[in-house]
């Protein structure tokens, strides 16, 4: 029988807080002994917005561009249940989305 995986992503704004908490996860896997792969950083997503300059509909048209980029890693761990329920204590920072999936 395969053993079980679980599959966590997480996605923010901010780089460093990312990476922190995937330095964290990194920590507790080598602390229990367990497989562990990645982090893989996935294509940063870049959300662009055009906003206009001008508060009202006269003059010329200027744009500002508003950009927001979105980081996101993908980490696969053995299904351990002792160090899932670490990774679920975790302490997340604000700004990161963390999302964790058993397969099998």
């Amino acid at each position: 029988m395969p053993q079980q995986k679980a599959r966590i992503s997480l996605s923010g704004t901010d780089p460093a807080k990312v990476d922190s908490v995937c330095r964290q996860i990194r920590e507790i896997s080598s602390k229990t002994g367990i497989g562990m792969a990645g982090p893989i950083p996935l294509p940063t997503r870049r959300l662009k917005v055009p906003v206009r300059k001008g508060p009202d509909g006269g003059g010329s048209s200027t744009i500002d561009h508003w950009e927001m980029r979105i980081h996101k890693r993908l980490i696969d761990l053995d299904a351990d249940e002792r160090a899932l329920r670490q990774v679920m204590r975790i302490q997340v920072p604000d700004g990161v989305n963390i999302e964790i999936v058993l397969k099998g």
